[in-house]
């Protein structure tokens, strides 16, 4: 999967199952996850079960941060490295 799927399917996510008021079409990869989009920490949470089913992946606890959950793009990055270590 490329990167730009997953940047697809993560808006999607973000739009449909997180309810973003924002079109998916409207969401930029590099838009802050909190600053722009407004997730909170239960939106956190939820995207990172929801990446972790859609993406067949583990996060592990210390990915949950600032630095990986920072924008659409972060999470991609994050998501598409695990997948290359196997981290399913």
């Amino acid at each position: 999967m490329s990167q730009e799927e997953i940047i697809a399917t993560l808006k999607k996510i973000l739009v449909t199952d997180l309810f973003v008021e924002i079109p998916e079409q409207n969401i930029g990869p590099d838009d802050g996850l909190q600053s722009v989009l407004g997730l909170d920490s239960v939106g956190f949470l939820e995207l990172r079960v929801l990446s972790e089913k859609r993406f067949q992946v583990q996060i592990p606890d210390e990915a949950l941060s600032a630095e990986h959950f920072n924008s659409v793009r972060s999470v991609a990055n994050l998501v598409q490295s695990l997948r290359s270590q196997g981290r399913a």
